[in-house]
Order: structure tokens, then C-alpha cells, then sequence
């Protein structure tokens, strides 16, 4: 809905607008003529900065847009005055948005971030794939344990598609390569393969171990 994303991005501006309209409509007739013009913009104006403009950032997202994004999320300037499961979005957003960067510091800050605000079923689907990338964050950076439990976590929180969980095992049967515990790693290695992932990367990770898993023991 193209009119809805244009009203979440102008809205403390039209907020206003309407606010300054009120007090000259109230000043000329009274304040029961503006009270509706003065309820809309007040309305306008607690929704900026409560709930924030998430929907247009995800629809920047998804179109590929990340610059269109970022540039939003860049201007919410007030991001402990959101909602406590709107703040955990915006710093989910924040952490994708810097992964796309490879900013893996700030990534990992706020994801962290994100998980510790918890925010209920709102931000209940992205608790999977924030754990999983924290995960392979984790993996990058030697820390193997860490790696393991935060993609354990995310395959019990549950994954949106058959990539994510492919790549959750896949990550799972490395692990357990590394850990010489091979029968641990071919179960693994099956289930990333039953997914069926499409992804390049992810299919080309499952083409590399597949020159290894035949020839291991268990």
C-alpha cells in the first residue's frame, strides 16, 4: 500500500501541519471546530515517535533498497522513545543493515541489542535469524561454542524458510567437523541438504563438504 508508506513518511510533517491548522482554526472559531484536526495531528505525532517508520523501512528492504534503508533508520533520532517490540525491530533492522555492510562489530552489538529487548510476538519471527546470524558471527570470529549455542537457539526458535535452516545445519555440520564428531556432522549435513536450498552460496558450501563426508568415518 503505496498511500500508507507516503502518509509514514511524511507523517510528523503532516502532524504538524494539522496542529498549526487547529490553533488557527481555534483561534478564528474556537476549539471544538479544531478539536479533529488537533486529535489527528497529536495522533500523527505520538505514532512518529512510538511505533517509527519500520514498514517503510522493510519496504525499502525489499525491494533492495538498502541505501533507501539505511537513510531511514539513519533518521529515527529518538529510538528509546519507541515502543519496547518496535525498538527491538529497530535495532534487528539496524543489525541486518550493517551486516549488508559487513560492519560485524555493529551487527553483533545490535542484534545482541534486539534479542535483549525481547518484544513478544511481534518480534517472535525474527528471533531465529538473529540468533543464527549472531552464530555464524560467532563462527567467523574462532568462537566455536558460542557459534554452536546461538545456532542450537535458533533452529528451537525457529527459521522463516528452507535457506536459513539449510544454513543453520550446514553451520551445525562444520562444527562438528571441526570437533572430529563425524556421524554428528553427516546428520547434519543431511538435513541441510533436504531443505533444498536454491541459494548459491549455500549450495555451493553443501557441493564442498560433500567432497569430505563420504570419505569420513562413523
Amino acid at each position: 500500500m503505496k498511500w500508507l508508506n507516503v502518509i509514514i513518511k511524511y507523517r510528523p510533517w503532516i502532524g504538524l501541519v494539522l496542529l498549526a491548522i487547529a490553533v488557527f482554526v481555534n483561534l478564528k472559531a474556537g476549539f471544538w471546530p479544531a478539536f479533529i484536526l488537533y486529535l489527528v495531528g497529536v495522533i500523527l505525532l505520538v505514532g512518529h515517535f512510538l511505533f517509527g517508520p519500520m514498514r517503510l523501512v522493510q519496504s525499502y528492504m525489499e525491494a533492495g533498497d538498502m541505501e533507501g534503508a539505511k537513510k531511514v533508520v539513519d533518521g529515527i533520532m529518538f529510538p528509546n522513545l519507541l515502543i519496547k517490540p518496535m525498538r527491538s525491530v529497530y535495532y534487528t533492522l539496524k543489525g541486518n543493515l550493517a551486516m549488508v555492510d559487513q560492519d560485524f562489530e555493529n551487527a553483533e552489538k545490535h542484534m545482541k541489542k534486539s534479542l535483549s529487548l525481547g518484544g513478544g510476538e511481534l518480534t517472535k519471527q525474527s528471533e531465529g535469524p538473529n540468533k543464527l546470524q549472531l552464530g555464524m558471527l560467532a563462527i567467523q570470529k574462532g568462537n566455536l561454542k558460542e557459534g554452536e549455542s546461538y545456532i542450537r537457539q535458533a533452529i528451537r526458535a525457529g527459521l522463516p524458510d528452507n535457506e536459513n535452516s539449510a544454513a543453520a545445519y550446514l553451520q551445525l555440520c562444520s562444527i562438528m567437523m571441526n570437533k572430529r564428531e563425524f556421524r554428528a556432522a553427516k546428520q547434519y549435513y543431511a538435513k541441510a541438504k533436504g531443505y533444498k536450498p536454491t541459494t548459491p552460496q549455500i549450495v555451493d558450501q553443501i557441493k564442498q563438504i560433500e567432497k569430505y563426508i563420504g570419505r569420513m568415518p562413523g
